[in-house]
């Protein structure tokens, strides 16, 4: 049995939790899903590893998030340990490919990952990303340019977007699409 670090930071967005294992960082929670929601997420995703609160083992993702929304990091280097299905992690690999600052839509990440009639379940993979902002899935709109749906809430994933250029200022509808 293994050990799972967590550790929590408040961030521009507010409290954001992290956790880490050896291999990586398996899982962030963003504002919406509660401590107690991320430790059973925790719980039901580690098998049985061991929870331990640890500040320390997570220092580099939370140092990258923080410089993130200081606009000073644009590409995440912290390893990560993925967990899902192989499906899920075929999208949340195509997510990783977004360019900092762009979006596209469902459709478009359908066809990258092979099958452009998946739209439907490539937005139920990106509900289930454990590593938003890591693995960009606020980066996907719908296709009338629209934010779409975002596990954190629309509001987050709007600051996301300006956060990094994506959407301007005067018109959150004007997404730039690669």
């Amino acid at each position: 049995m293994g050990r799972v670090y967590y550790a929590s930071f408040f961030s521009k967005i507010g409290t954001i939790y992290v956790a880490s294992t050896e291999k990586g960082v398996c899982k962030i929670s963003i504002p919406g899903q509660s401590k107690k929601e991320f430790l059973r997420w925790l719980e039901e995703n580690t098998n049985g590893c061991e929870l331990v609160e640890s500040y320390s083992k997570n220092k580099q993702i939370i140092d990258e998030l923080t410089r993130y929304f200081e606009r000073r990091l644009v590409k995440f280097r912290s390893r990560i340990d993925l967990r899902g299905t192989e499906f899920q992690r075929r999208v949340w690999k195509a997510l990783r490919h977004i360019p900092y600052g762009t979006t596209i839509t469902y459709k478009q990440l359908a066809h990258r990952i092979g099958n452009e009639r998946a739209f439907r379940a490539v937005g139920r993979a990106n509900g289930e990303n454990p590593l938003p902002i890591v693995i960009p899935c606020h980066r996907v709109i719908a296709s009338d340019e629209t934010l779409g749906g975002y596990a954190a809430g629309e509001k987050t994933k709007e600051f996301l977007l300006r956060l990094e250029g994506a959407i301007s200022i005067e018109n959150k509808k004007s997404a730039k699409c690669v």
